[in-house]
């Protein structure tokens, strides 16, 4: 039996569980997951300490121990989203531009308004809602070029005991002059972040160059320096979105190979760098992420939103560069990873490709975990664990009902809640062992 103390704080949810030990891509299924069709996930004091057939597991546990029963629900590792900017919540779904267009008609102005510390509360509170009403449990998120963005999000995530990774922008050029910063500046600024926030409960930070067209040479040789003195803090930016952006690139970084090659000249490619999109990039640029370890945030939605390109999943991940999924939110149109891995496969099938339902699972879990170093912590049902979990109904709408009632296997199961799920699918997201949503139901 499991021993219970004074002070422990038990978890125990009965329902269907999934979770990956590896890539599908790499290895046979039988050692890519475990999955437990009547399971029995348990935690104690926000750590995992088992998961497997329930009918096993319940005579270890206290005999007063309040199951809760989620039958017929699939439970799943919270969702980690690896790309996304809070700042730009509230023009979701803005109309008719293309990425360059886009920012400054859409994107500075609404930056422009977190200059003020009450608003950027206000939808850090909306935007870490919104997360956890989708499933995600960690997010690598943008702020604005004000440090107080960055102190919003992380009082939100940190009063909810959330992992969360965040950046203050850094960017002295090609932007509205009352949203640039210097190159000193936003090195000063960084550095305050970081030691204010760092490994502070469960939260991390990001140095956040918006992507090289934004930034000098200076400033980009200062998150460079940012990066070398402080080993495991992250890198995130923006990389080869879409062909213009890659032609201005060019004429700002005349010596560089490519625009892989402008960060890597200035010592932002590493482990637990993240660069977002990566559509438009060649062999050396695919081979160099491979060996500096910086990954590919895929964003499928924002990618098709902007018309920026069909990102190939399957040559990168061929290449041997780590990918994981992520919403891009404004661009991408949605918080919700189902609906991510819903647009990821139909990219996949545009490009003559195929994404299985079981690797596209894995890419929202253990493959964000794997991609942002921290698969040591988060992403499956290990015992130790962080006991961030999702559960998912698959009769949240009669349409899903009756599709996942026609459902065969497993994989069935899974594609037909990532091609109908939403939202509405998510019964309840848990946060260290504790329910911090609950679907609200007429």
């Amino acid at each position: 039996m499991i021993a219970a103390t004074k002070t422990s704080n038990f978890t125990a949810v009965r329902g269907s569980i999934l979770h990956f030990l590896d890539d599908p891509e790499r290895s046979r299924d039988e050692d890519a997951f475990e999955f437990f069709d009547d399971g029995l996930l348990v935690a104690e004091d926000g750590y995992i300490t088992k998961a497997g057939n329930a009918n096993e597991l319940i005579s270890e546990l206290p005999k007063d121990l309040k199951i809760t029963d989620c039958t017929g629900s699939l439970i799943l590792p919270g969702f980690i989203d690896v790309h996304t900017h809070f700042v730009q919540s509230d023009i979701v779904g803005s109309y008719g531009r293309r990425l360059i267009d886009w920012l400054e008609e859409y994107a500075f102005p609404a930056e422009r308004a977190f200059a003020d510390p009450a608003h950027a509360r206000e939808v850090a509170e909306l935007f870490v809602r919104d997360l956890l009403s989708n499933g995600t449990t960690t997010a690598l998120i943008l702020g604005s070029v004000h440090s107080g963005s960055v102190d919003a999000i992380f009082e939100a995530a940190q009063s909810r005991r959330m992992r969360i990774i965040a950046g203050k922008v850094m960017m002295d050029r090609n932007c509205p002059e009352d949203l640039r910063d210097t190159a000193a500046s936003g090195y000063e600024e960084s550095q305050a972040l970081i030691e204010r926030w760092h490994n502070r409960d469960r939260l991390q930070y990001a140095i956040t160059p918006r992507f090289a067209p934004t930034s000098t040479d200076e400033q980009l040789a200062a998150a460079g320096r940012l990066a070398a003195e402080h080993a495991d803090v992250f890198v995130q930016t923006h990389l080869a979105e879409n062909e213009e952006e890659l032609a201005w690139v060019a004429e700002l970084f005349p010596d560089s190979r490519s625009y892989l090659d402008v960060y890597d000249r200035h010592g932002l490619l590493r482990q637990r760098s993240v660069l977002a999109h990566g559509i438009w990039l060649g062999d050396k640029d695919l081979q160099r992420l491979e060996q500096t370890g910086a990954a590919i945030a895929h964003c499928p939605s924002c990618n098709l939103f902007m018309g920026s390109g069909l990102f190939d999943l399957a040559k990168t991940a061929a290449a041997g560069v780590r990918v994981a999924m992520g919403t891009d939110i404004g661009g991408g149109t949605t918080f919700s990873m189902l609906r991510v891995l819903h647009e990821a496969y139909k990219v996949s099938q545009l490009l003559g490709k195929n994404l299985s339902p079981l690797r596209a699972y894995y890419l929202a879990t253990l493959g964000g975990a794997q991609v942002l170093d921290l698969d040591d912590r988060i992403g499956n049902f290990l015992p130790g664990k962080e006991a961030d979990f999702v559960v998912l109904d698959p009769q949240a709408t009669p349409l899903l009902a009756r599709r996942s009632a026609q459902s065969q296997t497993l994989a069935e199961k899974l594609f037909v809640m990532m091609m109908l799920g939403d939202d509405r699918a998510v019964a309840g997201t848990y946060v260290m062992g504790e329910r911090v949503h609950e679907r609200q139901t007429e």
